[in-house]
């Protein structure tokens, strides 16, 4: 039975429905091809949202997410352009390198100043748009500026799925055993949970939470390659607003904006819903701005779902100690 009350259980449920009703009216959509690209569509929130829960599990917030990828995925288009002999693998530790070092930014300003996170990120968010523009001059950065190996990487098809799509897969594996099997994954958890009982556990809460930001920022740069790569054009306001369906993604999944509560599977799911949606609105003949009011509404009950869960387990501990009083 508590399987079938799991968040999880309810969006495997939810998006089964979701696929039945779509595939009532348009069988092609569930499709293994069709549903194989949605998923390689999904790839980037999946990679952004992935290091968004970490963060939030630490009670914090990254807004910086787009606007970390949108400038890597600039600098790595404007070094291709200018210099294309610039290997790939050069390039990709580039943008890791570049996005660990702008979430390391956002880590230190919460772990050493105390700065809420909601006003770094916010902050650094537009400190980074600034600097695209500046960097870039306004102009963007066209595929016939771009050579046939950057582009082609996180194109190309292994196994019927895209390489950006597998990045996915991977970094989804590696994190599910992050959280469970590292102490870096229990310490997500401790700081969240309760942060004055991870101090007396011997856990540094300002340092666990700057390594959430760490996390987040090289997941972000990475994803600023492949997005350029894949839909090879770069400019100023690329993946404008993404970070509000990153966090979405995030709290739909069931992860706790108050921290220390979630799973890597439900932010997945979190992912994978908003990613059929946004799929299937034009196939269903709805304007896709219908998403942003989908998603609002979905975040609404999400989180009040989460509230009610968290009153009733508040409830049920009050009982039991009334009952051992």
């Amino acid at each position: 039975m508590s399987v079938l009350k799991s968040r999880e259980a309810l969006l495997v449920g939810i998006i089964g429905l979701l696929l039945v009703l779509i595939a009532g009216r348009f069988p092609a959509f569930v499709a293994p091809d069709n549903l194989a690209r949605v998923f390689n569509d999904t790839a980037p929130l999946i990679l952004l949202a992935l290091g968004q829960t970490v963060v939030i599990l630490t009670r914090c917030i990254d807004l910086s997410v787009a606007a970390n990828l949108a400038l890597t995925g600039m600098v790595c288009a404007l070094i291709n352009s200018t210099i294309p002999g610039v290997p790939l693998p050069v390039i990709l530790a580039l943008v890791l390198a570049m996005g660990a070092a702008m979430g390391a930014i956002n880590g230190l300003l919460v772990w050493k100043l105390t700065i809420p996170p909601i006003v770094v990120t916010l902050g650094t968010m537009t400190i980074y748009r600034g600097v695209i523009f500046v960097i870039s001059g306004g102009e963007w950065v066209n595929a016939h500026e771009m050579t046939p190996g950057f582009t082609g990487f996180p194109r190309a098809t292994f196994l019927g799925l895209p390489v950006l799509g597998w990045i996915a897969v991977i970094a989804v594996i590696l994190f599910v055993l992050m959280i469970a099997r590292t102490p870096l994954g229990r310490a997500f958890y401790a700081v969240g949970g309760n942060p004055n009982a991870a101090v007396y556990a011997g856990i540094d809460v300002g340092r666990t939470q700057f390594l959430a930001f760490v996390l987040s920022g090289a997941l972000a740069g990475l994803t600023g390659y492949l997005w350029v790569a894949r839909y090879q054009v770069a400019y100023v306001d690329i993946a404008g607003g993404f970070e509000l369906e990153v966090v979405a993604a995030c709290v739909i999944g069931g992860i706790s904006i108050a921290g220390g509560a979630g799973t890597v599977v439900g932010t997945l799911l979190g992912a994978l819903f908003l990613g059929i949606v946004k799929n299937a609105l034009p196939v269903v003949g709805i304007s896709p701005f219908w998403q942003m009011a989908i998603s609002g509404t979905a975040i609404v009950v999400a989180v009040a779902f989460n509230a009610r869960r968290g009153r009733g387990r508040g409830r049920i501990i009050l009982k039991r100690a009334e009952g051992t009083a």
